[in-house]
């Protein structure tokens, strides 16, 4: 499936000639532009280590924490849904990843799964937050559960989404360098890649929606975004991750879509096999994000879990 998108891309590229040629070179959008249409009066901007984090934090301030997490290109809006319903009760956190939306590259290119994983503790530690349920989708569901081996004392919960974890595209133990055509995708966001995105995301073609593009390709073309990509690439390993999961132990959501093309159900299922008493939740007709293809389904299921938590404010 990736060879065949890479492909399209290509072909794409080739055919646009001189408009290829013209989205390396054009400039991304004015940075305040993108704040203006982005960002929400729950919306600040946090340092992090040097780098200005954009955090987006709802609900009541005393009540227990959830922190949310998006993946790979990706940034916080994709929790709109759950985090509508969720922060009625609970302090809803989440925040756009190092390198992605309106958060944008970070200078000291913490990219890694690791540093991923420790960068969450980060974000905690600048907000006061002691410790939180932590949840994640794609790559924010890797940096999540490697948080929970890296600190399991402030992990009160998991709740993974079609979380990254296992071997895929090929890449294990060591990075792989991603082909010509990808790079050019990352840096450039022409519409028509994205577009090709987001159905390879969403089993439904309907939520390929106006917004979801203008959403998507605002954030990639975010200056600075495109070669963050591309940077987190180069350090993206998939060792075996059986030990890890293994040794942990916070009571843990999976949820997954039956059709997705990015992360297959298998790696769901493994990943429930992997982590003891974990529940696993599989939605048929539903891609790579069921917290927007699914929204009121996985999100009722999450607050069933969450009450069947012993959870205190941090």
């Amino acid at each position: 499936m990736l060879k065949k998108f890479l492909l399209g891309i290509i072909l794409l590229l080739v055919a646009g000639g001189g408009a290829y040629i013209y989205l390396l070179n054009r400039p991304g959008p004015d940075l305040a532009a993108l704040e203006a249409a982005y960002m929400k009066p729950a919306d600040s901007f946090v340092d992090v280590g040097g780098l200005k984090v954009r955090v987006r934090d709802e609900g009541p301030r005393d009540a227990p924490v959830i922190v949310l997490m998006h993946g790979f290109i990706y940034s916080l809006e994709t929790w709109d849904a759950w985090a509508s319903e969720l922060s009625k009760t609970y302090r809803v956190v989440r925040f756009d990843l190092a390198g992605h939306g309106l958060t944008g590259p970070d200078p000291k290119e913490r990219y890694s799964a690791e540093e991923r994983a420790a960068f969450v503790g980060e974000v905690l530690d600048a907000l006061g937050i002691e410790h939180a349920v932590v949840g994640g989708n794609s790559l924010g569901g890797l940096a999540a559960w490697k948080f929970a081996v890296l600190a399991p004392d402030r992990v009160d919960a998991l709740i993974l989404v079609s979380a990254a974890g296992y071997q895929v595209n090929g890449v294990s133990d060591e990075p792989v360098e991603p082909p010509a055509a990808m790079k050019i995708f990352l840096k450039t966001a022409p519409a028509a890649g994205v577009e090709a995105t987001l159905k390879k995301i969403f089993s439904d073609d309907s939520y390929v929606t106006p917004y979801r593009m203008d959403l998507l390709g605002d954030m990639m073309r975010r200056d600075g975004n495109g070669d963050a990509y591309i940077a987190s690439i180069a350090e993206f390993t998939l060792p075996d991750p059986a030990k890890d999961l293994s040794s942990i132990t916070a009571p843990t959501l999976i949820i997954w879509g039956e059709d997705d093309l990015v992360l297959p159900l298998d790696h769901g299922t493994r990943l429930h096999e992997a982590i003891a008493g974990s529940q696993l939740v599989i939605y048929p007709g539903v891609g790579h994000v069921p917290q927007e293809e699914a929204a009121e389904e996985s999100v009722e299921v999450v607050i069933d879990f969450l009450r069947g938590l012993d959870l205190e404010a941090p």
